[in-house]
C-alpha cells in the first residue's frame, strides 16, 4: 500500500437507521450498521486484518453509487444490485457469499440447503460463522438465510432488522 491508499467512508440513513459504507478502489468492500463514528475502530481492525488500508476518508463521491443503489433497495424499486464488490475472506467464505449471492429476492433459503448448495451437507454451523462475516450484508443477501424450522436466527443487525428487510423483500 501506499501513502495515497484509504478507505472511501460514508454514512447513509436508511429505514433501518444509519449505515457506514465503505469503498476501496471503486469497490465496495464493507458495510456496516451504524454511524460512521460508531463503526471507525471496528472498520480499522477489519482492514488491517484483510490487508486494507485503515486509513479512513470520508468520500460520499467514492460510495455515491452504492448509496444510490441501496436507496433503491429500501424504497423498493431495486430488487438486486450491481455493485462492484471487493470480498475479503476465505475460499470457504467466498464460496458461501456466492450462494448467498443467488438467493432471489422475496425468497429465503436455510443454512442447511446453503450447505447443499455448495457440496458441504453437514457444514450448516459453518455457513452460519461465514454468514457472520460477511462484509457486505444486505448486498449479499444473509438476511435470506434462516433456521431449517423457517425461525429467524442470527443476523449482524439484529433480528428486527432481519425481520424488516424480509417484509420489505415481501412487499
Amino acid at each position: 500500500m501506499n501513502a495515497n491508499d484509504y478507505l472511501a467512508v460514508c454514512e447513509m440513513n436508511s429505514a433501518i437507521g444509519p449505515l457506514t459504507l465503505a469503498v476501496y478502489k471503486d469497490q465496495l468492500c464493507h458495510l456496516d450498521f451504524g454511524t460512521c463514528n460508531d463503526r471507525e475502530s471496528e472498520l480499522k481492525q477489519w482492514a488491517l486484518r484483510n490487508g486494507l488500508p485503515a486509513v479512513l476518508i470520508r468520500d460520499e463521491m467514492q460510495c455515491g453509487e452504492a448509496m444510490r443503489q441501496l436507496s433503491g433497495y429500501f424504497a423498493g424499486t431495486r430488487k438486486s444490485f450491481t455493485l462492484k464488490l471487493l470480498m475479503k475472506g476465505t475460499d470457504f467464505q467466498r464460496k458461501v457469499w456466492q450462494a448467498l449471492a443467488e438467493i432471489p429476492f422475496g425468497e429465503t433459503r436455510s443454512y442447511k440447503e446453503i450447505a447443499h448448495r455448495i457440496n458441504n451437507p453437514k457444514g450448516a454451523r459453518a455457513i452460519g460463522m461465514a454468514n457472520n462475516r460477511n462484509p457486505v450484508p444486505i448486498v449479499i443477501p444473509c438476511h435470506r438465510v434462516i433456521g431449517a424450522s423457517g425461525a429467524l436466527i442470527g443476523y449482524g443487525g439484529g433480528l428486527a432488522t432481519k425481520r424488516f428487510l424480509l417484509n420489505l423483500e415481501q412487499v
